[in-house]
């Protein structure tokens, strides 16, 4: 029943608010805290989350920054998404580049704000860091989630260094933030949905001034052992994988920004 309420929600609300968004793109509405771009992407995330039943629980609210910052998450459901869309102020993501496609939908996110990454292509993704670095720059923060695709299960995964060659290259600092229970709403993979509760924890910032692009497995790794330790003392969730990616995952050096 839940996912029947969603999907009606997804076909009904989107094109209005897409339409909106879309039009207050091409007449040049300015962007701001309370801009019709925000707009549409807490409405939208809003009335999904209804839809489903799911209650957002926050913790830690002080840690969420009036100025630009960027937000690294772990990554299991699309409700991961949802609910910080829901939450988050004047906002924007980093998502796969396929959702770029979806009627309304993509031209929607694009004139929001959203920043399409190209996953399989290393170059074209830190051409994207780029795009979104600079709407940091104006204002925004982002939400990023370095393990790079939703996993089916709650250990974190390792990093890629990506996101954090751009958190670097803007100066903002990061808020690590730990989200739980969205796989019991949705999980990857199926098409139920689930009543539950999404409990988003909001860590210590950390800053990146000073740190240096040669530095970015460092910051990385600050930011990954922050978040499995939350993790491990809050919900008995432990891994044992390291938290730098592969080497495959590395970045070229040529593609570097800073």
């Amino acid at each position: 029943m839940r996912a029947i309420l969603v999907a009606l929600a997804i076909l009904l609300v989107t094109p209005p608010i897409g339409l909106t968004v879309i039009i207050a793109g091409l007449l040049g509405a300015p962007d701001g805290p309370n801009s019709i771009y925000q707009w549409g992407i807490r409405s939208w995330a809003r009335i999904i989350c209804r839809a489903a039943g799911a209650k957002i629980v926050l913790h830690n609210t002080e840690r969420i920054l009036d100025g630009p910052t960027v937000y690294v998450a772990n990554h299991v459901s699309w409700f991961d998404v949802f609910a910080l869309g829901a939450v988050l102020p004047r906002v924007t993501f980093v998502a796969k580049k396929e959702l770029e496609k979806l009627p309304i939908f993509g031209q929607a996110c694009r004139a929001a704000g959203i920043v399409f990454i190209e996953r399989g292509n290393r170059r074209a993704a830190f051409d994207t860091y780029k795009t979104a670095a600079d709407k940091v720059r104006e204002g925004r923060s982002v939400v990023v989630c370095p393990e790079g695709t939703r996993g089916r299960d709650y250990h974190l995964r390792p990093f890629k260094k990506g996101p954090f060659v751009f958190a670097i290259s803007t100066g903002a600092p990061i808020v690590p933030t730990v989200i739980h229970g969205t796989i019991g709403i949705q999980p990857k993979g199926s098409f139920r949905v689930r009543s539950g509760t999404i409990d988003i924890h909001f860590l210590e910032p950390v800053a990146t001034a000073g740190y240096s692009y040669e530095q970015r497995a460092e910051l990385m790794e600050v930011v990954w052992q922050r978040m499995a330790a939350e993790l491990s003392s809050r919900y008995g969730i432990h891994t044992s994988e390291h938290p730098v990616a592969r080497e495959s995952d590395r970045p070229e050096k040529e593609t570097s920004f800073l």
